[in-house]
C-alpha cells in the first residue's frame, strides 16, 4: 500500500512533468473561480454602496411627504393645484411627534435659489428647518453652529452651510462669520455640515443650505411658503423594531386628521429600512446571477479536467500496468488519479481567487463602489474548486484503476 506521501509526490511528479498541460488544464477553474470572486465582490460592493446611500439619510427613519404613492412603483406623484402640495402641515408634524415610540420630528420647507458670496454664484437646495432636523437625519455640524428655536421661532437670517457649498462659494475663505446674499437678503453664515456625499439616487446631500423654517416660509418660499405647510416631516423612531409600528401608527393618525381613508390618502410615508431591505434583494438577486455565470466557468473547467485525465490515463497505461505488477492495490491508483485532479483543481482555485481579488479591485475602484471581499467568499471559491476536482477527476481516476495489469503492459 502506497503511502499518502508518496501518492502526493507522484502526482506532483505527473503535473511537473507537463506544466503547459497543467496549466491548460487548470485555466478553466482559474477562469470560474476569478469570475465568481470578482462578480460577488462587485455585487457585494453595490449592496454596500445603497445601504450607506441609505443610512446617511438617518437611522430609524421615516419620511412623510404630500401627495399619494403611485401604484406599484413605489414613488410618490404629487397631486396637481389644490391637491397634495398643501397636505402637510406644522400641526401635522406636532402631533407626529405625540406619537408612541417617536424619538424626534422635523418638519421642512424645501426652495431652491441663487446665493451669491464673494463673487461667486451657486445654486443649492434650500431646506427651512427646525433645529431637531440634525438629529432626525443623524447629522453633524463640522464647523460653527447649528441655529437655535429662538432665532427659527424669529426668522432669522442665520444659515447653515452643506459642504459643497462651502466649498463652491468660500475656496479659500473660512466660511463660518461670513456673508451671503440669497433671495435678495442678506445672511450669516453660522455653520457647515459634516459631508455625507452622493445619496442613493446619485444626488449631493452636500450641496444644501440650511435655514430657519420660519426664514424659509416668509422670506424664499413665496407663495407655497405661506402659512403652515411644509413640504416634508421627517419621523426618527426611538428603535429600527419600533419602526413599522410607529409607521402604521403615523398613517392612522394623518388619515384621521385629513379624514381620508387608506388608498385616499394625501400623504406618503416612506420607511427607509424598507427601502434598504428592497435594494438589498434586488443586489442579491443581481450578484447570484453574476456569480452563477462565473460558475458555468467552473464547470467548463472541471470537464477539461475530466478530458486531460482521461487522455492521461490513456497516455500512461503501462506506468499503471508497472505500478499494479508492483503491488499497487486498485485504491492507490484511484487515489492517486484522483489526486492529481483535485490539485489541478485547488491549485487553479488559489491562482484564480488572487486574481478575481484584483480584479474585484479594479471593478470598485472603476465604479466607486467599496471593495468587499468576504472571507466565506474565498472559502467557498476554493471549495468549489476541490470539488470539481473531485467530481470531475473521479471518472478518471476509476478507469485507471480498472485496468488489467497484464493487459496494460502489453500496450505500447
Amino acid at each position: 500500500m502506497m503511502r499518502t506521501s508518496d501518492l502526493i509526490a507522484s502526482a506532483a511528479n505527473a503535473l511537473r512533468s507537463n506544466p503547459m498541460r497543467s496549466a491548460l488544464t487548470a485555466l478553466g477553474v482559474i477562469i470560474g473561480v476569478a469570475s465568481v470572486v470578482a462578480m460577488v465582490a462587485l455585487g457585494s460592493g453595490a449592496q454596500a454602496q445603497v445601504e450607506r446611500s441609505i443610512a446617511s439619510l438617518g437611522s430609524n427613519l421615516l419620511i412623510v411627504v404630500p401627495g399619494a404613492q403611485r401604484g406599484g412603483g413605489g414613488v410618490r406623484a404629487q397631486a396637481g393645484a389644490g391637491g397634495g402640495w398643501d397636505s402637510l402641515t406644522i400641526d401635522d408634524a406636532a402631533a407626529i411627534a405625540q406619537v408612541e415610540n417617536v424619538a424626534v420630528v422635523a418638519p421642512s420647507q424645501r426652495a431652491r435659489t441663487q446665493v451669491v458670496a464673494n463673487g461667486l454664484n451657486w445654486n443649492p437646495q434650500v431646506e427651512g428647518v427646525t433645529p431637531s432636523y440634525l438629529e432626525a437625519r443623524d447629522w453633524q455640524i463640522a464647523q460653527g453652529r447649528m441655529f437655535d428655536e429662538t432665532e427659527e421661532r424669529q426668522a432669522r437670517r442665520v444659515i447653515v452651510l452643506g459642504a459643497t457649498v462651502a466649498d463652491q462659494l468660500f475656496p479659500n475663505v473660512e466660511p463660518v462669520g461670513q456673508m451671503l446674499r440669497m433671495a435678495g437678503g442678506n445672511y450669516e453664515v453660522i455653520g457647515v455640515l459634516e459631508s455625507k456625499g452622493q445619496s442613493g439616487l446619485g444626488t449631493d446631500q452636500d450641496d444644501i443650505v440650511l435655514a430657519p423654517l420660519t426664514t424659509v416660509k416668509r422670506r424664499i418660499s413665496g407663495r407655497r411658503g405661506r402659512g403652515d405647510t411644509v413640504s416634508q416631516i421627517s419621523v426618527k423612531a426611538v428603535s429600527e423594531d419600533a419602526l413599522t409600528l410607529v409607521q402604521e401608527d403615523v398613517e392612522t393618525l394623518l388619515r384621521q386628521r385629513h379624514r381620508t381613508r387608506e388608498g385616499e390618502d394625501d400623504f406618503t410615508v416612506q420607511n427607509l429600512s424598507s427601502i434598504s431591505e428592497t435594494a438589498a434583494q434586488t443586489t442579491q438577486v443581481f450578484t447570484a446571477l453574476l456569480a452563477g455565470i462565473g460558475a458555468v466557468s467552473l464547470l467548463v473547467g472541471g470537464i477539461g479536467i475530466m478530458n486531460i485525465m482521461l487522455v492521461s490515463v490513456t497516455e500512461r497505461t503501462r506506468e499503471i500496468g508497472l505500478r499494479k505488477a508492483l503491488g499497487a492495490r486498485q485504491s492507490d491508483i484511484l487515489h492517486q488519479f484522483g489526486l492529481e485532479a483535485v490539485t489541478l483543481s485547488v491549485a487553479g482555485g488559489i491562482i484564480g481567487l488572487i486574481i478575481g481579488v484584483g480584479g474585484a479591485w479594479l471593478m470598485t475602484s472603476l465604479f466607486n463602489l467599496p471593495l468587499v471581499i468576504k472571507p466565506e467568499t474565498a472559502a467557498f471559491a476554493i471549495g468549489f474548486s476541490g470539488l470539481v476536482g473531485v467530481l470531475f477527476g473521479a471518472y478518471p481516476a476509476w478507469r485507471a484503476a480498472q485496468l488489467d495489469p497484464i493487459e496494460a503492459l502489453r500496450r505500447e
